[in-house]
């Protein structure tokens, strides 16, 4: 039987073939190429200025290159990277035969998450430039990434009082042995009591960190993570990624690596939304986990329409009959009053009072209430109190009442945010598999590793969308722009020769933008 025979490994080729025409035409990694020699690398703030003494250090473009080859076909160890450079040809190309350690890799993203944040924005850029983001509707949403703390490594005050008074116990436990059989085991309970006071000091040690550090919970493995809630009681040691999508093509605009949950973070996203977007005739989509009265405010205060999902209300403030509750009471701003169903007026003294809410946030609100509850035929239907009906108003209540209006008048814009927002998150969690943080000891670290991803996945959005083609003619241009700017500097010319040089730059330019 025939089968395809392979090449004699031994044999020398009359025309050998460059490393350039092992790589075809259409092939990925020559858009990466392109892509990160169109950056200012110095601007962006990637370290450029290196010392003349000792061995020379690596270009940060190379590296870059080498970060957005890795994510884009799921290889993000520096060790694993280290190992493709040696022996992948795509990459052998890409850094024309170079071949850092895994050390060098490793610190590159480590010192560079806000230049990295500037290589996203980039693609954004980009995005903006071919009309792929329509910046009318956007999505947010969050996710949840394991950090590299595991949670017998992360403690609340309560769970070190635990083990300290376990340690008590046994520290009693053993006291009382030696003092009843002093005999041949005698060295052996000293030896177990000692070990037993080191781990109480070291938990005394981390009562006072957390002490100063004023946090409720801390991390040992890696300080900034914290443990989130994920879904319903199932809670996790991560680190909460916000991100904020274009509704036209589901790109990603802005991404944001916090150690919080979702009550707080809207407002800050929205306004950033608003920087980039440079606009705020767009309307964002929320879920009910992003419903806080304060974030609706700053949001509608910004011009920014919200549709934010409205929480279920607790079943311990609902009326006996759910015709009798809070939303059927009709309030009137021009006398400050609430109507019941029934028609009877709820009025309120005018004072002010504060509460603290489950998420730890104060938010001020008034009372309103009738004496008329008490000859009420509908009393027992409408509440269980033995005072009557309380309505609390909120400081905040008249964005979360605009905010409802807009629920229901635009569900059908509410019901397209999942396939918004969530559609960055499957693909970089389910698809690439990139379910964790890579990285350790903090937020910034975390972020280097987050935003790799983002740009990975807003290039294989756009190289998906356009095709390779058209955005490799488009990335040429701007490397020819960017050298002819860095040619332009570096000679020493004249007034005159600078304005030719000046009018080609612009023609270069009408061309990129237009």
């Amino acid at each position: 039987m025939k089968f395809i025979q392979g090449q004699n490994r031994n044999q020398i080729n009359l025309f050998p073939v460059s490393l350039d025409e092992s790589i075809v035409s259409d092939n990925e990694v020559r858009i990466i190429d392109l892509f990160v020699d169109s950056l200012s690398i110095k601007y962006y703030g990637f370290r450029t200025d290196f010392p003349e003494n000792g061995r020379p250090a690596y270009h940060p473009s190379d590296l870059l290159k080498l970060f957005i080859y890795g994510y884009l076909n799921r290889i993000r160890s520096s060790r694993d990277l280290e190992k493709e450079c040696k022996r992948n040809i795509e990459l052998m190309w890409l850094l024309r035969c170079l071949s850092p350690d895994h050390n060098t890799i490793a610190n590159f993203r480590r010192d560079n998450p806000n230049a990295i944040k500037k290589v996203f924005r980039t693609t954004v850029q980009i995005a903006r430039h071919f009309n792929l983001i329509g910046g009318r509707l956007i999505a947010g949403d969050s996710t949840k990434l394991r950090a590299q703390n595991s949670k017998k490594n992360n403690y609340n005050k309560a769970k070190i009082d635990r083990h300290i008074a376990y340690i008590d116990r046994k520290l009693e436990e053993y006291t009382r042995t030696l003092a009843e059989h002093d005999g041949d085991n005698g060295q052996t309970i000293r030896d177990e009591i000692n070990k037993q006071e080191e781990r109480k000091g070291r938990y005394k040690d981390l009562e006072k960190r957390l002490k100063d550090s004023g946090e409720s919970q801390i991390s040992t493995s890696d300080p900034e993570s914290r443990q989130i809630v994920i879904r319903n009681n199932i809670t996790e040691v991560a680190y909460n990624v916000q991100a904020t999508v274009d509704a036209k093509n589901n790109i990603p605009i802005d991404y944001k690596v916090t150690n919080q949950n979702d009550s707080k973070a809207m407002g800050n996203m929205v306004q950033r939304a608003k920087s980039i977007l440079r606009t705020n005739g767009f309307t964002v989509l929320y879920d009910k986990g992003f419903h806080t009265g304060s974030e609706l405010k700053t949001a509608q205060d910004l011009g920014v329409e919200t549709i934010v999902s409205i929480p279920g209300v607790p079943s311990t403030s609902q009326a006996p009959d759910p015709l009798f509750n809070y939303e059927y009471f009709i309030y009137r701003k021009e006398d400050d009053t609430y109507t019941c169903p029934q028609g009877q007026i709820l009025t309120t003294n005018g004072s002010w009072y504060k509460e603290r809410t489950s998420s730890g946030n104060i938010i001020w609100f008034k009372q309103y209430k009738t004496r008329a509850c008490k000859h009420c035929a509908f009393r027992a239907q409408c509440t269980r109190s033995k005072k009557g009906r309380l309505i609390q108003r909120s400081e905040y209540a008249e964005y979360c009442e605009r905010n409802r209006i807009n629920t229901i008048e635009k569900e059908h814009l509410y019901k397209r945010r999942q396939t918004i927002a969530e559609h960055p998150f499957g693909t970089i969690k389910r698809q690439w598999g990139f379910s964790y943080i890579l990285t350790k000891e903090g937020i910034n670290r975390a972020s280097s590793d987050v935003g790799f991803m983002f740009i990975a996945y807003n290039l294989r959005r756009i190289i998906n969308i356009l095709g390779q083609n058209l955005l490799k003619e488009y990335l040429v241009m701007l490397v020819s722009l960017f050298l002819t700017v860095l040619d332009l500097f570096r000679r020493k010319t004249d007034h005159q020769e600078a304005s030719v040089f000046q009018k080609i730059i612009w023609s270069r330019l009408k061309m990129v933008i237009v």
